[in-house]
Order: C-alpha cells, then sequence, then structure tokens
C-alpha cells in the first residue's frame, strides 16, 4: 500500500446478478489517490465510474478486495462512519432551512458549540462566495449558488475526502464552466483530497490532477490531464478525450527512434517510437486536429509527416474553423485551424491540400516499450 494514499483501492470489483447471468460493473481494480489531490474518474456512462465511487462512499459493497481511507480498512464499514462526504447533481438540501441552516446542520447534529458553529459555517461560506446570503433559502438562490452551499456543508465538517458524483450536470453551460473553475479554487483553499465522477471531459482536463479513464467495468488510462490528452494508451481513450485522428499503416523503417510509414511518392507519417518497434511492424496513430498544419503548397520542410488529401467539409466555430479531409492513405483527418490572424478559410470543399505536422505530435497507440 501507498504510505501517501487518501484513498486506495486493492482488488476491488463489483458483481451484479442480471437475468440469472453474473456482470462484472467494475473489473478487479487497484487505484491510489493521494492527499490534497483533486482526482477524477472520467467515462461514458455504464463504464463503472459511479460503482467504483459508491464502494469508496460505503453505499454499494464490493464483490471483493480491500477499501482503504487513510491506510484504515473500511471494507464493510457504514457510510457514516467513514471520514468522506459525498455531494450529488442533485444537491439534496433542505428546503425549508436557509443556507447558514443547511450548512450548519452537521455541525448541530454533532453538537459541536454555537460559538464554534458560527466560526465554522462563516469560514465556508466565505470560501465559497457566498457571504451576505447566510438568510437566503434554497428556492431564493441560483442553480450556482445552491450547489456552492451544498458544496460548504460537506465541507464544514472537516472531510478527509469529498467524494462528487456529476455535480454540475444540472447547471448550463457557462455557469457550469465558472463552477469548474470554482471548485478547483475551493479545493486548493480546502487542501481536502476530491473524487470527482464526470462523463465530461472538459471537465475532468479542467480541474484535474490525475484522471482515470474508464471503459467497460476497467481503466483504461491513468493519468495527468496532459498525459492522457497527448498520449492516449488505448483506442477509446483517444476518442473519448477530444478529438483524435486515426491513422493505420506498417512501418517502412526506423531510424533514430523515429518510425517511418509511407503512404506515397511524397507521403509519410514520422512517429517516435520505442525499441520494440522494428521494420514491418503494424501501427495505430493518434494525432490530434490542432497539432497539423493545412496548405494548398507543398512543404518546404523534409522533416515533417505530410499527407495530401481533399477537403471534404469545412465548418465555422468562431475561435476555429475545423475541415474534414479525405486523405490518399484512406483516412478522414479533421483539422482544427484558429481564427487568430485571418477569418479566410485556408481552403474549401473540393479543394487538394497538404496536412503536415511534426513528429513529436504523432503517437503510437497501445505500443510499450
Amino acid at each position: 500500500m501507498s504510505d501517501t494514499a487518501a484513498i486506495e483501492l486493492v482488488g476491488v470489483h463489483k458483481d451484479f446478478l442480471s437475468h440469472g447471468d453474473t456482470v462484472q460493473a467494475v473489473k478487479p481494480t487497484d487505484l491510489a489517490v493521494g492527499q490534497g489531490e483533486f482526482f477524477s474518474l472520467l467515462g461514458p456512462s455504464g463504464c463503472g465510474k459511479t460503482t467504483t465511487m459508491r464502494m469508496i462512499a460505503g453505499f454499494e459493497e464490493p464483490s471483493g478486495g480491500t477499501v482503504f481511507l487513510d491506510g484504515n480498512d473500511v471494507t464493510g464499514v457504514a457510510p457514516h462512519k467513514r471520514d468522506v462526504n459525498m455531494v450529488f447533481q442533485s444537491y439534496a438540501l433542505f428546503p425549508h432551512l436557509t443556507a447558514y441552516q443547511n450548512v450548519a446542520f452537521g455541525l448541530e447534529r454533532k453538537k459541536v458549540a454555537k460559538d464554534e458553529i458560527r466560526r465554522r459555517v462563516g469560514e465556508m461560506l466565505e470560501i465559497v462566495s457566498l457571504t451576505g446570503m447566510e438568510k437566503r433559502s434554497p428556492r431564493e438562490m441560483s442553480g450556482g449558488q445552491q450547489q456552492r452551499v451544498a458544496l460548504a456543508r460537506a465541507l464544514v465538517n472537516g472531510p478527509r475526502a469529498l467524494l462528487l458524483d456529476e455535480p454540475l450536470g444540472a447547471l448550463d453551460l457557462k455557469l457550469r464552466q465558472q463552477m469548474q473553475i470554482e471548485l478547483k479554487r475551493i479545493q486548493r483553499e480546502v487542501g481536502i483530497t476530491f473524487v470527482y465522477v464526470t462523463h465530461d471531459q472538459g471537465e475532468a482536463l479542467t480541474m484535474s490532477d490525475r484522471i482515470a479513464v474508464m471503459e467497460g467495468g476497467r481503466i483504461d488510462q491513468l493519468g495527468t490531464p496532459r498525459e492522457i490528452y497527448e498520449k492516449p494508451a488505448t483506442r477509446f481513450v483517444a476518442g473519448f478525450i477530444g478529438t483524435s485522428n486515426l491513422l493505420d499503416g506498417s512501418v517502412d523503417s526506423v531510424t533514430g527512434g523515429v518510425a517511418l510509414l509511407v503512404f506515397g511518392p511524397e507521403e509519410k507519417v514520422l512517429v517516435p517510437v520505442p525499441a520494440s518497434v522494428t521494420d514491418g511492424a503494424k501501427l495505430e496513430i493518434s494525432v490530434r486536429p490542432e497539432k497539423i498544419d493545412l496548405s494548398r503548397d507543398a512543404p518546404a520542410a523534409a522533416d515533417c509527416s505530410v499527407l495530401t488529401g481533399t477537403v471534404r467539409e469545412v465548418v465555422y466555430h468562431g475561435t476555429s474553423t475545423n475541415y474534414t479531409v479525405r486523405t490518399s492513405a484512406g483516412a478522414d483527418l479533421v483539422v482544427f485551424d484558429q481564427n487568430a490572424y485571418s477569418a479566410e478559410d485556408l481552403a474549401g470543399p473540393g479543394d487538394r491540400v497538404y496536412l503536415t505536422w511534426s513528429p513529436q505530435h504523432s503517437y503510437p497507440i497501445g505500443v510499450r516499450p
């Protein structure tokens, strides 16, 4: 076990019976979340992320394995005896109580002194930017303000960890984006471990120190937002995290740790590879749309990947223009061109274009040293 883990799962799995058959909602999982870390469980509906969180909270009993909180085995311990709190999408505020009373509720149940309650509730309302709104009822507050009250109520008891299950799902897009920044700020201020469940990859990338991408009841990849975005470990991760272009090919040669894949007389892809990749190896390569340059002119540089193709679609998105190009390699590649200097399109449907990018922006999926 890790000495520094706030939360640790060792061989934890969850089985359900469905029509007489055993279904593994969560396959055997080992996972350690560090003290004070903002950790996200990310994946589509049904991937097992919420079940994993509920096993940490104690609302679901694992079918096997061990759950540790701060090094203590809490497998089988009731939820109210675990030093964690949970925030849900529905907020679950008491409608007949004020914001102050909602936040103070848990402290009053614990018979904390009134002066101490006033101090701690005041501090927490200040942290979530609700000072001056103590007397408002939930119905007098916006969705974002209600979410802040729910956060303050969960944090005021000083739990070892806070578990958040899709907490921003009920908010509109602009407010959700604002709350993402606020949540990260609050987490840094209070210094408590956050475990955040979401299906929104933008949320996870914005807030997390590390992300576990889940699919089919297992963790496909665990890493920092940058690692997961830039170096997806599987085809699923490459497609689920943002937009990714995928290319298949055979290695023509490897020189200085860079593989050459040839697709035509002037068309090639260069990709850094470990020593385990040799001539003739089959590779699946990921390259992000914003890494690709699109031009009607042939590139002058020889040390870059080059494909040719025909523009099929041009979509204007305000901050960027997105191009879909059918390449000679037989794949449709998406290119994002940021509208920083010109609002003019680089090319139109039917135009023949060159696509170029640096070797370091190609990443071989599923290749291990």
